[in-house]
C-alpha cells in the first residue's frame, strides 16, 4: 500500500515530489525517499520516518534535476526497522536504474533464486522491490542490443517482468539519461494514474498512486494506467505507451475503495467518496434487516474513512448522525502501524470520546472494516465507558477472513479476528451487543453502480480467491511462518541516506 510518484517537468522536481509525498502520506508512514535525475547523474535521499522528518532543506538542495520519483513506505515485505529497505532502490547495470514500487510480489523466493543462479545478480535486502528492480535490469540488458536503448527494448523489458513476476506491482522508474518509466501489473491490483500540466515550455507529466496528488499539484488527470501497460516519458517530454502483457484483466484491489485511498481520489474511473456513500446505503439495508432500528438513538462514525458511509446510513435509516469521537491528527493510521501492541496503544492516543453523544444512548458505531479487531474492541470499550447503554457495530466491508498478499498488512489468518469465528463470536470478541457486516455482493455493487464495465476485483481478503492464481495453501503457510519469526532489533534513532550516483548513460536511438 505504499505511495509512489514520478514527475517529468521543465523545472526542478524536488519540491513537487516532496509535496506529492505529503499528500500521499496516508499510504505509508514508515519511510520515505526521493530520487532525481540530472543529466547522467542520480541524486537520492531516503530514510525512516514521516516525509517531514526525512527531508530537511539541505536534503532538498541536494536533489537537483527535472525528472524524479518518490516513495512513502508501508512495510509489508521485508523489515520495517531496516533503513536499507527504504525506497527508491538503485542498480547501475546495464544502465543506471532507480525504482519505486507499490505492491507485493508473490514469487519473490523463486525470483531470488533465479537472480543468483541464472541472472548472476546480487540482492542486498529482503525487499521484493529490489528483486523486481533486478528482474527489470536483467530483462533490459537482454533486450538492449549493443548497449543501445530504444523504446522497443524498454517495453520488451517490461513484458519480461510481466512474464516472470507474480503478484501486485505499480512501478515508477528512472533510466539514466533516457527518461521516466511507469508500469502496472497485468491485473491492475495496485492503482496508478497519469496526469499532465501544460506549460509554456511544453507538457509536464506526473504519475501517482492516487489522483489526489495530481489535483493538489495542479496536474490534470489524463487517465489511469491500464493493467499490463507501460508508459514512458523520454527526455524530450514525449509520451509513449504500450500494452506489454499478453492477457491483461483489470482486477483492482477492492480494499482501496474501502479504506486505503483518500475519499477525494478517483481510482480506475470511480470516485472513492461516491463508493463509500453507496456502501452506507447498502449497509443501511442490512442493518434494517438485522437490528431493531427503533432502538438506535444515534449513528456515530469511526473517523475518518467511515464518515461517508455512516452519514448515508444514518440518512437512509432516519437516525441522527453525530460525531462521537475526536481524532488526534498527529497520530498516524493505526491500521498500518507495525505490531499489535503499537496499534492498541495508539488507538486511545488517536481517539477520544465526546461523552455527551454516548451517555444514556443506544449507539450504532460504523467503521469501514474490522480486520484484527484491535481498534474495534478499544472503541467499543471507550463508548461504554462514556455511558452508552448499548453499542451496536456495523462494518462497511465483509468479514476479513483471509490474508492479503498483494501489499496490505494482513498476511496471517491468526491476526484476523474473523478467521474461525462466526458473526456472533466476533461481536463477543469486540464486546459489541450486535455486529452487522456488509455483504460482498453489496460492496462490489457500490462500485459497479458507478462503473458498470468494471466486472472483477481482487476480493481475496474477503473470499480467499486470489486473482493471480498462484497463491496456494502452502504459500500462505510459509508467509505465516515467516511473520511469526522474532523481528530484528530496531536501531536507535532514524537513519537517513543521501547519495549521488554517476551512472552510465544509455545510447539513444
Amino acid at each position: 500500500m505504499c505511495g509512489i510518484l514520478g514527475v517529468a517537468a521543465h523545472t526542478p522536481v524536488n519540491q513537487l515530489l516532496y509535496d506529492g509525498l505529503m499528500v500521499l502520506q496516508h499510504r505509508g508512514q514508515d519511510a520515505a525517499g526521493i530520487a532525481t535525475a540530472e543529466g547522467d547523474a542520480f541524486h537520492m535521499h531516503k530514510g525512516q520516518g514521516l516525509v517531514r522528518d526525512v527531508f530537511r532543506t539541505r536534503n532538498m538542495r541536494a536533489l537537483p534535476g527535472n525528472f524524479g520519483i518518490a516513495h512513502c513506505r508501508y512495510p509489508t515485505a521485508g523489515s520495517c526497522s531496516d533503513s536499507a529497505e527504504s525506497q527508491p532502490f538503485y542498480v547501475n547495470s546495464p544502465f543506471g536504474l532507480v525504482l519505486a514500487h507499490n505492491g507485493n510480489l508473490t514469487n519473490t523466493v523463486q525470483l531470488q533464486e533465479e537472480m543468483f543462479r541464472l541472472d548472476r545478480r546480487h540482492i542486498n535486502t529482503s525487499s521484493d522491490s529490489e528483486v523486481l528492480l533486478n528482474v527489470f535490469a536483467h530483462e533490459l540488458q537482454t533486450h538492449a542490443k549493443d548497449y543501445i536503448l530504444n523504446l522497443d527494448a524498454v517495453f520488451a523489458a517490461v513484458a519480461g517482468v510481466h512474464r516472470r513476476c507474480r503478484g501486485a506491482y505499480a512501478v515508477v522508474m528512472l533510466i539514466a539519461g533516457y527518461g521516466l518509466l511507469a508500469f502496472r501489473d497485468p491485473y491492475g491490483i495496485r492503482p496508478l494514474v497519469i496526469g499532465v500540466n501544460e506549460t509554456a515550455q511544453g507538457p509536464e507529466y506526473m504519475l501517482a498512486s492516487e489522483s489526489v496528488a495530481l489535483d493538489t499539484l495542479g496536474f490534470k488527470v489524463l487517465r489511469d494506467v491500464a493493467p499490463g501497460e507501460a508508459v514512458f516519458i523520454d527526455n524530450a517530454y514525449q509520451l509513449h505507451q504500450r500494452q506489454c502483457a499478453d492477457q491483461p484483466q483489470l482486477s483492482p484491489c477492492i480494499f482501496e475503495y474501502v479504506y486505503l485511498a483518500r475519499p477525494d481520489s478517483v481510482i480506475d474511473g470511480v470516485s472513492v467518496y461516491e463508493t463509500r456513500l453507496r456502501m452506507g446505503e447498502y449497509l443501511a439495508d442490512k442493518v434494517a434487516a438485522q437490528l431493531p432500528v427503533s432502538e438506535i438513538d444515534v449513528v456515530i462514525p469511526i473517523p475518518d474513512s467511515s464518515r461517508p458511509a455512516a452519514m448515508q446510513l444514518a440518512q437512509r435509516l432516519g437516525v441522527p448522525y453525530r460525531e462521537g469521537f475526536v481524532k488526534n491528527r498527529y497520530i498516524g493510521r493505526t491500521f498500518i502501524m507495525p505490531g499489535q501492541s503499537t496499534r492498541k496503544k495508539s488507538v486511545r492516543q488517536k481517539l477520544n470520546t465526546v461523552s455527551q453523544e454516548f451517555k444514556g444512548k443506544r449507539v450504532l458505531l460504523v467503521d469501514d472494516s474490522v480486520v484484527r479487531g484491535t481498534t474495534s474492541r478499544e472503541i467499543v470499550e471507550m463508548a461504554r465507558a462514556a455511558g452508552a447503554l448499548k453499542v451496536y457495530f456495523a462494518s462497511a466491508a465483509p468479514p476479513v477472513r483471509f490474508p492479503n498478499v498483494y501489499g496490505i498488512d494482513m498476511p496471517t489468518r491468526g491476526e484476523l479476528i474473523a478467521t474461525g469465528r462466526n458473526v456472533d463470536e466476533i461481536a463477543a470478541a469486540i464486546a459489541a451487543d450486535a455486529l452487522v457486516y456488509q455483504d460482498l455482493e453489496a460492496l462490489q455493487a457500490s462500485i459497479t453502480d458507478l462503473r458498470a464495465d468494471l466486472k472483477r476485483f481482487d476480493c481475496s481478503c474477503f473470499n480467499g480467491e486470489y486473482v493471480t492464481g498462484d497463491v496456494t495453501p502452502e504459500y500462505l503457510d510459509a508467509i505465516e511462518q515467516q511473520r511469526q519469526r522474532p523481528a530484528p532489533a530496531e536501531g536507535t534513532g532514524t537513519v537517513h541516506r543521501t547519495e549521488r550516483m554517476i551512472v552510465p548513460c544509455a545510447e539513444r536511438q
